[in-house]
């Protein structure tokens, strides 16, 4: 296992996001999808880039698991 897995996780169908920083749990696929490496992104900017990417249809409704 890489660092490449390691980022924030988005699951569209749930509206929540994961922070992954270690290999013991990857989110699987398809419902979870790398949103950004950056794992210390906070909750707004990761909802404004949900909206960039168009990803959600509400993303202020996005929240942490």
């Amino acid at each position: 296992m890489t660092q490449e897995a390691f980022g924030i996780y988005l699951n569209a169908k749930e509206l929540k996001v994961v922070r992954i920083n270690s290999p013991y749990w990857i989110p699987p696929g398809p419902d979870w999808v790398l949103l950004t490496p950056e794992v210390n992104m906070t909750l707004l900017k990761i909802r404004d880039l949900a909206r960039e990417k168009n990803l959600v249809t509400e993303p202020d409704k996005i929240v942490w698991m």
